[in-house]
């Protein structure tokens, strides 16, 4: 340190002058600590350069994926990845309402479903699996105890998905194909969303009147019997399985699957599908003869009935 005054300005105050140290030959063999080495930088531009490029081309494999999920119209691709996604987020929800061969089963549905229908009958179907899950889980244990409830706990095997699906499947693979060109697209369409609301509704009247069914009987001869008889009707599972049928359609219509007039048809035909389901029940189901007659098959009868009567009752009225 240096105290010098201004020779040259005598009227300046005292000045402080510092002049650094010259211990150079102290530091000048010491490694810089901020210089780096040439092949350690070289090293860490690497490292950095490939985390970049892998931190793009993740997101670029998202944005892709978002794209294909969001096809309008829907490909075969897209309903693929679209049920992986959803199916590996829901497999908690799916284990406990279907067996593993039923998950399979399920999976394929879901995918003609998304490829016909895209998003909106995709979520039909969801609702439909979750209402009927749900139907089926209540009171489990006081239907196992009287021999009524559903095998597996109510977990459904593949027979069951395909004999609940058959007809939303064929009117899937119509729609796909362009089967009548536009003019029965949305014919289709009103057939799918009449076929799950006809199944919803027999599976809901079905479990919900094995639990809480006050009085159940045929209705060939209106004879009292027991819950869960092939056949069997009662009024609270009548009124509950109606209820159902309804939510389901103002989902499709929601949705914009089907129009007011097309929800309306979907909640009659549904019922009149499920009467003739009974019918069939109460006089040859489990009867000789008829071995072969089983839930499966009559499943199959009963939702190709309500898809049937939609097609000819919107037929009618757009003739009239």
């Amino acid at each position: 340190m240096v105290f010098s005054t201004l020779s040259s300005s005598p009227g300046l105050p005292l000045l402080l002058h510092y002049q650094k140290p010259k211990f150079s030959y102290l530091t000048s063999n010491l490694p810089n600590p901020f210089t780096l080495n040439p092949r350690h930088h070289l090293k860490m531009s690497k490292t950095s350069s490939i985390k970049a490029h892998a931190s793009v081309s993740d997101l670029g494999i998202m944005e892709r994926a978002i794209q294909l999920v969001q096809s309008s119209p829907p490909t075969w691709q897209s309903a693929l990845l679209s049920n992986l996604i959803i199916f590996t987020l829901g497999s908690p929800l799916l284990v406990s309402g279907l067996s593993l061969s039923g998950i399979g089963a399920a999976f394929l549905l879901g995918t003609l479903t998304w490829r016909a229908f895209g998003s909106s009958g995709f979520l039909l179907v969801a609702t439909y699996f979750v209402i009927g899950t749900a139907a089926t889980k209540v009171k489990m244990a006081q239907k196992e105890a009287q021999g009524v409830a559903e095998k597996r706990k109510g977990r459904r095997g593949p027979g069951s998905v395909i004999g609940s699906s058959a007809a939303g499947c064929v009117c899937a693979f119509l729609s796909i194909n362009g089967v009548g060109g536009e003019a029965f697209t949305r014919l289709w369409e009103l057939a799918f969303v009449a076929s799950f609301c006809t199944k919803l509704s027999d599976t809901v009247s079905s479990e919900i009147g094995k639990a809480y069914g006050k009085t159940t009987y045929l209705v060939t001869t209106f004879k009292v019997v027991p819950r869960g008889t092939e056949g069997a009707v009662s009024a609270e599972g009548t009124f509950a399985g109606l209820l159902a049928s309804v939510l389901l359609s103002f989902v499709g219509y929601l949705m914009g699957q089907i129009n007011a007039p097309g929800a309306a048809i979907c909640v009659i035909a549904s019922q009149i599908a499920n009467f003739g389901e009974s019918l069939i029940g109460a006089s040859l189901q489990e009867k000789e003869g008829f071995q072969w007659l089983n839930n499966d098959v009559v499943n199959v009868i009963n939702i190709s009935l309500g898809s049937i009567l939609a097609v000819l009752m919107q037929q009618i009225i757009l003739q009239t």
